[in-house]
């Protein structure tokens, strides 16, 4: 035994079994995640229950069984619920998702199985998914064309293609307002700024106010003519409505511009769930949130998330690599340089909040406020620069995450045989043509690694980003197609901010709980897919430059 422990044996095994569990818990909770938030997506049976109540009365209730649990009865008795003639220890309840938010003053409630007298699962039970006021569950009736009912033969085709028509109409009124009305507030916005730069030099000539009037009547001109366009998409959008009779018997008249879709899940198919699953799925990649997050797509948080850490890689990859450089190549081995490396090693360990506070502090209300008072004084007292924005937000994660670049490609440095050096030397090549032709190319590895550890950080940030830049909502993309077509003033949203806002700012706590989960495995999803790729660019120059360590 004794010779056993001095073979190191115990120690490998040790290690290999630290690293299995390790790895076995990692796949356990991403599998957890991805269960719990892709389910969420899976169409689920529409229930139709007929609850009694001890008084003999009667209540129908219709919504998707959401959870359930056992409760024992000593639990309900001292909270004051009594049960006629039940007498087991435990009781089962579930928890429906009702829906019809304008009606039910809850979208879940408990139902407890021994009231429950029917239970059905109809084929013409559907589940409406609306722009407002969540699903709507219920049995469709007939439709009605400007107030008429219209006669169909084919309910449920009839339903999609007006649904389809409706999304359409609202989709061209949303990129008309967007997009071309969007650049003529833009544009309008452009004079007004125009107008106050010259007035505070000095230099607002009648002529100059002349030709700002004529701009600003064009796009006025433009403006009216596009209102008029989008008014009429919204009143044909406005054509059609659906009858659909609820839970309590009574028939609801929903508006077609605001139903998205109708779904009918008692009456699918494996084939058809597993297409509505998909779809689902890319709804919640591509499109905007809605009802205050808890709805709706994420689209902007992903967009936001990629670009600020793109944005951050851009800045910190060159300034980490530039320090290295500098620490490993040329400055003297001696005790400035000993602390500077401890420095940077102990700027690792700096909680990321205090990042956040140093980034409001100097870079937003410093330099934002010293950049408008110098570039932008004609938008004072309204600030360009001086606010929360993607730019500073990309900054302080690029400090952030700087030691990690710092001290992977200093290591990537000590690993190139000093031979190297010498014959690139001896050569006639100089010192700076060395480090550009021999040195980089061979530590770029190295970067890569870098590069990667820092995006796998900074992508994951929450705290800091809660004070230089990300927002609940953010009602424009930092990139759109007005010049400079890069905003970098502008906030935006982050995916994980938008898992803090939705698990724990929600109102609706239940109803946000799947989101939680599906936008948290997409979060990891982005982050993989970010470092795959520097991976395989990674992998690539190692193999490119790999017969030169040789």
């Amino acid at each position: 035994m004794r010779n056993w422990f001095k073979s190191g044996a115990p120690w490998i095994w040790l290690t290999a079994g630290s690293v299995s569990i390790s790895l076995i818990a990692v796949l356990g909770v991403m599998a957890m995640i991805a269960w719990r938030g892709l389910s969420f997506f899976w169409p689920a049976a529409i229930h139709e229950f007929e609850v009694r109540a001890n008084d003999g009365s009667s209540q129908v209730i219709i919504g998707e069984i959401y959870d359930s649990e056992e409760i024992p009865m000593q639990r309900l008795r001292e909270s004051g619920v009594v049960l006629d003639g039940y007498d087991e220890e435990t009781l089962t309840r579930v928890l429906l998702k009702v829906g019809n938010r304008e009606f039910v003053p809850l979208d879940f409630m408990w139902v407890m199985e021994p009231q429950i007298v029917r239970d059905e699962t109809p084929d013409t039970l559907a589940v409406v998914e609306r722009s407002k006021d969540g699903n709507f569950y219920g049995y469709p009736l007939h439709l009605l064309e400007n107030g008429e009912r219209v006669a169909s033969t084919d309910l449920r085709a009839d339903i999609q293609q007006r649904i389809e028509r409706a999304v359409e109409l609202n989709e061209k009124a949303a990129d008309l307002q967007q997009s071309d009305i969007g650049a003529i507030n833009f544009q309008l916005n452009r004079y007004r700024l125009e107008r106050r730069a010259l007035e505070l030099k000095g230099e607002l000539t009648d002529s100059e106010i002349a030709r700002i009037e004529a701009g600003e009547q064009q796009l006025r001109d433009d403006y009216q003519v596009l209102e008029q366009q989008l008014f009429a998409y919204r009143e044909e959008a406005s054509r059609d409505s659906l009858v659909v009779r609820d839970m309590r018997g009574v028939e609801v008249t929903l508006p077609m511009y605001r139903v998205l879709d109708i779904t009918f899940p008692n009456d699918m198919g494996v084939f058809s769930k597993v297409g509505h699953f998909f779809k689902q799925i890319g709804k919640f990649v591509t499109e905007n949130p809605r009802e205050a997050n808890t709805e709706g797509g994420v689209f902007p948080a992903i967009f936001g998330t990629v670009f600020m850490v793109l944005l951050m890689s851009v800045i910190v990859t060159p300034f980490g690599v530039i320090a290295a450089i500098y620490l490993h190549e040329y400055a003297g081995k001696n005790a400035i340089t000993r602390i500077i490396r401890i420095a940077v090693i102990n700027l690792a360990g700096v909680p990321s909040i205090v990042y956040g506070v140093f980034g409001l502090g100097f870079f937003v209300y410093m330099v934002g406020g010293t950049l408008d008072q110098i570039f932008y004084p004609e938008g004072l007292p309204s600030p360009t620069f001086g606010t929360p924005g993607v730019m500073w937000s990309a900054i302080t994660l690029a400090i952030l995450t700087l030691p990690v670049v710092i001290v992977s490609t200093e290591e990537g440095l000590s690993r190139i045989p000093s031979t190297l050096r010498e014959g690139s030397l001896a050569l006639g090549a100089t010192k700076a043509e060395t480090l550009w032709r021999i040195i980089l190319p061979m530590a770029s590895p190295a970067i890569m690694t870098g590069l990667i550890l820092a995006v796998a950080r900074a992508a994951g940030e929450v705290a800091p980003l809660m004070l230089v830049g990300v927002v609940k909502s953010a009602p424009m993309l930092p990139v759109d197609g007005n010049f400079p077509y890069f905003h970098l003033d502008r906030k935006f949203m982050h995916l994980g901010f938008h898992i803090y806002d939705v698990g724990f700012q929600s109102p609706n706590v239940e109803a946000a709980r799947p989101l939680v989960y599906a936008t948290s495995f997409l979060l990891v999803t982005v982050i993989v897919g970010l470092n795959l790729t520097a991976i395989g660019v990674r992998n690539h120059l190692r193999e490119k430059y790999r017969s030169l360590e040789h």
